[in-house]
């Protein structure tokens, strides 16, 4: 945020937060065997109380999750195949041969999770989870952390508190433009330490954005390089790695020279208004109280089995086929190797885009050309390295963003937003205190040790590198924050794999957002009558591949199969995006001004 989406990252959401909130708040197999995807019980998912139609959801991450916690609930006959593990990019994950003394395994992650108050979907979710001593299940395992920092490599650090002027935060100011300007020029000028017409400027930008009408934010803002479009090229390095680069390569894993400003743009104006207050489900920041999988996962994989979902673990897909106008059955390779013809009633694919538009059959495509579309759709590396210390680290009560690391890193340290874990106690082998987890962004730029990539270097070389670039960011300024003496151990991602040679490979990469990604999402209900789309990668009001996305697309997809099903239960609500009521009336102006060929008002150049 991963966005894992699966979803994503949401560890790159944080760094939304922490790029603009922050600028806000500081300113084909052959089957040898056939299967049912399911037995078809009697219940509400089929009209007049009929057998209920079976679905066969293909990927156990969020996206998948979702989709079979709505259709259980509605009463259908639900089976989820997943190769790896349920939970996706979002799961955590057992250290291997870590636990000692009856203690669990050292909890590792693709990369930490971030629950952004921007969201509605997820949350609501997770408060039909139940949890043991939650009143709203789950969800009640969100905790805010308080303050996030910039860390500057031999500069002072910028260290703030995180702005949420909701729940017990005070009325929140009136919503103009002045207002806006007001705060984010304070701000900017103060905190960053930007030369001042080069706040003024960037402020200006954020404002042409913000009263942008949408025909403008889909054409010509979708078209246009965020690097561009707040003239980046001209500016200080401060300018470029703060607003430029602080806020793309870290935030939706793309370079700021690529990324479309609408993805970026839409993004901020989000966190902007939710530590306004304004829209927001919570405060600009939310993390899990405990390991992913103990917090929420487990947890809900649970209730969906008591809700009849049956799980197919160690099942990989192999090909989507076509024929007579619809899916006839979908090609899985089972646990033990065995190959079979999965059939279901409807079929909803919910893997990740890189994976699954390679099983869809060329008939599939040709049926529908929005799943051809899908092969312009990029991912980029973005992926999670813990470092697990024998003391705990006294850094901050919230997320870092190392802006100046050649890395893009961004980290949080665990323990201590896990009031109810006793970390040396619990996990491990006694002698780690905490677990600093830590993103890279960047894989391509050589690093500060070894001069090369993090591509380039061996699973122990990254190790290495990226403490190192932690190091310089937080040990610059007179205090030793980080200390070699602490370190324990650290686990990287096993889906990263060859590393170090010439052909590495990564498992679980993530959606980016350069110019045109917008116009190649595709709809969760295709043109094919019993197979739909759910994934971070599906286009949804949230632009950016992330959890919430996952989840949306989710209910998207099983509100398009109730119709087909012609079921009579309840849709899916489907929450979008918050839009402040004041800045319509601009936008509606500005749709006016773009409808006639003109620049948007405050667009001076």
């Amino acid at each position: 945020m991963g966005r894992g989406t699966g979803a994503g990252t949401d560890r790159r959401t944080f760094v939304t937060g922490a790029g603009v909130v922050a600028a806000g708040a500081v300113a084909g197999g052959v089957a040898t065997s056939a299967t049912s995807a399911a037995a078809a019980p009697e219940g509400p998912g089929g009209p007049g109380g009929r057998a209920a139609p079976t679905v066969a959801v293909l990927g156990g991450g969020v996206a998948g999750l979702t989709a079979a916690h709505e259709l259980a609930e509605r009463g259908f006959a639900v089976t989820v195949y997943e190769r790896r593990a349920l939970g996706g990019k979002a799961r955590s994950m057992d250290v291997p041969d870590s636990a000692k003394g009856g203690r669990k395994p050292l909890p590792g992650e693709h990369g930490f999770r971030f629950i952004p108050g921007i969201y509605h979907n997820l949350p609501d979710t997770m408060r039909r989870i139940p949890f043991p001593g939650n009143k709203q299940g789950v969800f009640d395992n969100l905790v805010a952390p308080r303050e996030m920092m910039f860390a500057r490599t031999g500069r002072e650090d910028l260290r703030f508190p995180v702005p949420w002027l909701g729940d017990g935060g005070g009325e929140p100011p009136e919503l103009t433009p002045d207002e806006i300007r007001r705060m984010l020029t304070a701000l900017l000028d103060t905190a960053l330490h930007l030369p001042a017409h080069e706040t003024a400027y960037f402020v200006g930008r954020a404002l042409v954005f913000l009263t942008s009408c949408d025909e403008r934010r889909d054409k010509t803002w979708e078209e246009t390089p965020w690097w561009e479009f707040v003239r980046a090229e001209k500016m200080s390095k401060d300018y470029q790695r703060i607003l430029a680069i602080g806020v793309t390569r870290n935030i939706v894993a793309t370079k700021a020279e690529e990324a479309s400003t609408r993805t970026v743009g839409t993004l901020g104006e989000a966190f902007v208004f939710n530590s306004l207050g304004l829209g927001a489900d919570g405060p600009p920041d939310r993390i899990l109280d405990a390991p992913t999988n103990e917090a929420w996962i487990d947890p809900w994989v649970d209730h969906l089995k008591s809700l009849g979902v049956d799980f197919r673990i160690g099942w990989e897909v192999e090909s989507v086929p076509y024929a007579d106008g619809k899916v006839p059955h979908v090609a899985v390779k089972d646990a033990d190797g065995t190959r079979r013809n999965v059939t279901a009633d409807h079929y909803i694919c919910a893997l990740p885009v890189e994976r699954a538009r390679k099983l869809w059959s060329r008939e599939l495509r040709a049926a529908d050309p929005q799943l051809a579309r899908c092969d312009k759709l990029r991912t980029d590396w973005m992926t999670g390295i813990q470092f697990y210390l024998t003391e705990r680290t006294p850094i901050l009560h919230g997320h870092l963003n190392c802006i100046d690391s050649p890395w893009s890193l961004t980290a949080i340290a665990q323990a201590t937003h896990w009031p109810d874990r006793d970390f040396p106690a619990d996990y491990g082998d006694g002698n780690a205190a905490d677990c600093l987890s830590v993103d890279i962004s960047e894989w391509d730029k050589p690093g500060v040790l070894y001069g090369r990539t993090a591509k380039e270097c061996t699973r122990e070389q990254v190790a290495k590198e990226v403490w190192a670039q932690l190091k310089a960011a937080l040990n610059d300024t007179g205090k030793t924050v980080l200390k070699d003496s602490a370190l324990h151990s650290w686990f990287l991602d096993p889906g990263v794999d060859g590393i170090g040679t010439p052909h590495p490979t990564n498992e679980d990469e993530l959606l980016i957002h350069p110019v045109g990604t917008f116009h190649n999402r595709p709809d969760a209900a295709t043109r094919v009558p019993n197979f739909y789309l759910a994934g971070d990668y599906v286009s949804v009001d949230i632009d950016l591949a992330t959890m919430e996305g996952a989840n949306a697309s989710a209910r998207q997809a099983v509100n398009a199969l109730l119709e087909r099903a012609g079921s009579d239960a309840e849709r899916c609500t489907v929450e979008p995006l918050f839009r402040a009521p004041a800045i319509e009336a601009l936008k509606r102006h500005d749709r006016t001004r773009y409808r006639l060929g003109l620049p948007n008002l405050f667009d001076l150049g």
